[in-house]
């Protein structure tokens, strides 16, 4: 099983690929943690959002690998909070498919992306940058490991 995060969104700052690295390289080698960065569409010449979506959506469904169990993160999808996250993930890493969490551009995730999703989760009640929201989601996936796990990283 792996854990693909796939993010709309190219040449980040530096602070958001070392942190995502970091969290990358903690996580154990059975459940390796990968980003499959997607170029987002140029936002000139006046296309409408909708239009923006459908366009990073298609490149979004090109790079998932078939049979990956799809997560749509949104800010109107399911919250967790970290033990029930792991349980969840717990329960899916017997399944051996690989999980995707696919973080759309500016724009979000078009409304088919969402509904054709295995599960839409928020990491959030706060709206936070893209960016952001990768490194909020790796440190996540690592802590619940972590909690799988029985490591002293996570303090309930």
């Amino acid at each position: 099983m792996r854990l693909l995060v796939l993010a709309v969104g190219t040449r980040m700052p530096a602070w958001v690929e070392s942190a995502f690295a970091e969290y990358a390289k903690r996580m154990p080698h059975h459940l390796p943690l990968e980003l499959v960065e997607i170029r987002p569409e140029p936002r000139s010449g006046g296309k409408a959002a909708a239009a923006l979506c459908l366009a990073e959506a298609g490149r979004i469904a090109r790079a998932l690998p078939a049979g990956a169990m799809k997560v749509a993160l949104d800010e109107r999808g399911r919250e967790f909070s970290s033990e029930a996250f792991a349980k969840w993930l717990g329960r899916l890493s017997g399944e051996g498919r690989d999980l995707a969490f696919i973080i759309g551009g500016a724009d979000g995730l078009t409304p088919e992306m969402k509904k054709t999703a295995d599960l839409t989760l928020r990491l959030s009640a706060f709206t936070l940058p893209h960016a952001l929201a990768r490194v909020v989601l790796a440190e996540q996936l690592y802590r619940a490991v972590s909690i799988l796990q029985n490591h002293p990283y996570h303090r309930a």
